[in-house]
């Protein structure tokens, strides 16, 4: 069960830096849509950002303790939950253009659960 746990925390890590980075600097579209489309302040995509980049961080520490990978997986699941009621409140779901930005979202959370539940088999 370690190895899917360390399997799930690493492909989760890595998807939670590759989305957070650029939000922690404010560059890149993503950085611009969300201030754009969705509304959000400057100071509310870095918060997002650096939540993001602290789950890697937790993620990768939770390799070697799993409490701490726990924690940060259920964190980067409530990220996303957040994301998805964003998502629904700007009708992203609902328009052909926007919904497949808005789906990873979908998508994270449940891998979030996934990783949290494996990390916690894993002790």
């Amino acid at each position: 069960m370690y190895i899917t746990a360390a399997v799930l925390s690493s492909l989760l890590a890595v998807i939670a830096l590759a989305a957070g980075a650029p939000k922690c600097v404010l560059k890149g579209e993503v950085s611009a849509g969300l201030q754009s489309h969705m509304g959000l302040s400057a100071g509310l995509v870095r918060f997002i950002g650096l939540a993001e980049v602290a789950a890697t961080v937790g993620l990768i520490i939770g390799l070697f303790w799993q409490p701490l990978g726990i924690a940060a997986a259920i964190g980067f699941a409530l990220i996303m939950l957040g994301a998805i009621g964003y998502h629904i409140q700007v009708g992203d779901y609902g328009n052909r253009e926007t919904r497949g930005n808005a789906m990873a979202a979908v998508v994270l959370a449940p891998a979030s659960v996934a990783t949290a539940v494996t990390l916690a088999l894993a002790m």
